[in-house]
């Protein structure tokens, strides 16, 4: 059999109706670069914003590109890439795909419902308020504001990449910010804001000898903004990204840890990434998990295993090869 015939056939899904569409594309554009030809054959499949996919430009029906491939890597981000939807399509189908499965997506994209999680066993989270667009009223938003801890975070219950997040100081921020994150979607979360180090850590499953394996944690320094928001993400020099990052030993544990019991707790698959605020003296606190955190060139993910003497490379292969079910001293093999 020639190697051309046995390469491992992978459909890179990138695009999508997202607000994260753009970040998608350059993710997608990673796993092109970085899958080792003699491993792998690439299809690229772009999904357009109105949720047409297409292959080699031409519009074709999901189950069209299923025919060609052996697994799929989901390099989409937000809304239908990341919250279940895809992953239906998907199972419907009996393709094998990289990531979280349809559940735990949409778990892991709400942030109301994984928030409830880490509550209901313990771990530390923001104190919060939820808006619904059908009930809201301005007399609802008055009396957040004289009960609530200000300043507050204002943020879309489902969306990533800190789409649609604002910092708030007075009524009139907070009725301005809740109108703009009620534009991605019905309902809004808002969330005591905590002063201290903005925190993020990777964990990948059966990976370096661990059934889960933390990342080195990622400690940021936005330049432009109060957070770490989307431009801080995505805008070179936007934010100085140090990992590891300089936390105490004790801190350290605690991220990793947390890190770690947010993937169990939410049921996720092969990776994840987890977003935290570390305060000088009330501690750890988890704000969100990212159930297919970005690979783009300024991304957290690739930074932590670079740092760990890690590379994409190995990363794609690991988790390619986990989505293919083979058991982790075959992966070990590969490498």
């Amino acid at each position: 059999m020639s190697t051309y015939m046995s390469r491992i056939k992978v459909g890179i899904l990138r695009g999508g109706p997202s607000s994260e569409y753009e970040v998608s594309l350059k993710s997608g554009a990673t796993v092109l670069k970085h899958l080792k030809e003699e491993h792998y054959h690439p299809y690229d499949i772009f999904i357009s914003k109105d949720g047409t996919w297409h292959h080699s430009g031409l519009p074709i029906k999901p189950e069209q590109a299923f025919k060609k491939i052996d697994v799929v890597f989901n390099a989409l981000h937000g809304e239908y890439g990341e919250d279940g939807k895809v992953q239906q399509i998907l199972e419907m189908h009996g393709v094998p795909y990289t990531g979280s499965d349809a559940l735990s997506s949409a778990l892991g994209m709400n942030k109301l419902m994984s928030k409830k999680v880490f509550i209901q066993h313990g771990l530390k989270t923001p104190l919060y308020k939820t808006l619904n667009r059908s009930s809201v009223t301005h007399e609802q938003l008055v009396h957040i504001f004289k009960s609530f801890p200000m300043p507050a975070v204002v943020k879309p219950v489902q969306a990533g990449s800190s789409v649609g997040v604002t910092i708030v100081q007075t009524l009139a921020e907070l009725v301005r910010a809740v109108e703009f994150a009620f534009t991605f979607g019905d309902s809004v979360l808002i969330e005591e804001y905590i002063k201290g180090t903005e925190a993020t850590c990777g964990v990948v499953e059966h990976f370096r000898g661990e059934p889960l394996h933390a990342l080195m944690p990622v400690e940021i320094r936005p330049k432009s903004s109060h957070f770490f928001d989307y431009d801080a993400k995505y805008t070179e020099g936007g934010s100085e990204e140090i990992c590891p990052g300089h936390f105490s030993p004790d801190q350290k544990r605690q991220i990793e840890d947390l890190a770690k019991k947010a993937h169990h707790l939410l049921a996720l698959r092969h990776y994840s990434r987890s977003d935290f605020i570390v305060h000088p003296r009330r501690g750890v606190y988890i704000l969100e998990v990212n159930t297919l955190p970005g690979l783009t060139e300024t991304s957290l993910l690739p930074k932590a295993l670079h740092a760990g003497g890690s590379t994409i490379s190995h990363f794609l292969h690991h988790v390619i090869q986990l989505a293919l079910k083979k058991k982790p001293h075959e992966i070990q093999n590969y490498y």
